[in-house]
C-alpha cells in the first residue's frame, strides 16, 4: 500500500480520512507469469496499480504470431482496459502479465464511491486518465514520426530493463515491425 500512497502523494495532498476510505477499496491480487487477466469481450471492472511486474496490452489473433502488442505497463503505473472500464462495454483487447505481477485493484463501483465520498477522488481519477492519455498519445506520435530503428532506440533508452523481461516478438509488434525486421535493426546497432 505504501507504493500507491507514495504515488498519490506526488500528485496531491490527501487527507487521512480520504486515504483510509480509498485504501479500504483496494484489493491486492498476485497474478502468475503469462496470466491473461482480462480477455477480449470481457468488461473491464478494475483499475489496477502495479506494485511489481509487467503487463502487456494486446489484440489477440488466431495465429499468435500475428498478435498486436500496443502497450506495456510497469511497476508504479496504473493499468486497465480503460476504454472498457469507462464505458462498461466489452474490451477489444486483452491484458496479460509477462512476469509474476502484484497489483492493487479497485472496482468500477468502488471507484465511483471514492469519487462521491472523498475530496480527492476526482483529482486522482483525472490525473490517472491524463497519464493514460499521454502514454497513448506519445505512442501514436512515435509511430507516425519515428523510424522503426528510432522507436526501438527510444524504447530502450526510456526502459532499458525491457530486454530482460519482454520477449522480442512482443517488442517487434509494439514498435510496429516484424520479428525479422527487429532482428536486422538489432544487428545494425
Amino acid at each position: 500500500m505504501e507504493q500507491i500512497k507514495k504515488y498519490i502523494d506526488q500528485i496531491a495532498t490527501i487527507s487521512k480520512e480520504d486515504w483510509d476510505f480509498f485504501k479500504s477499496k483496494l484489493h491486492r491480487r498476485t497474478l502468475p507469469k503469462k496470466t491473461i487477466f482480462l480477455k477480449i469481450n470481457q468488461i473491464e471492472n478494475h483499475i489496477s496499480f502495479i506494485e511489481s511486474g509487467v503487463v502487456r496490452l494486446f489484440i489477440p489473433k488466431e495465429n499468435p504470431e500475428k498478435e498486436i502488442t500496443f502497450g506495456f505497463s510497469f511497476k508504479d503505473q496504473f493499468v486497465s482496459a480503460y476504454d472498457s472500464f469507462l464505458t462498461q462495454k466489452p474490451s477489444l483487447y486483452q491484458l496479460q502479465t509477462l512476469t509474476e505481477t502484484s497489483v492493487l485493484s479497485i472496482t468500477y463501483k468502488d471507484l465511483q464511491a471514492v469519487y462521491k465520498t472523498t475530496q480527492i477522488g476526482d483529482l486522482i481519477g483525472r490525473l490517472t486518465a491524463e497519464r493514460l492519455f499521454l502514454i497513448k498519445s506519445k505512442r501514436e506520435q512515435n509511430l507516425l514520426n519515428l523510424s522503426a530503428e528510432e522507436r526501438y532506440l527510444k524504447l530502450f533508452k526510456e526502459r532499458p530493463e525491457l530486454l530482460k523481461v519482454i520477449p522480442l516478438k512482443y517488442i517487434s509488434s509494439y514498435i510496429g515491425v516484424t520479428a525479422q525486421a527487429l532482428s536486422r535493426i538489432r544487428k545494425r546497432l
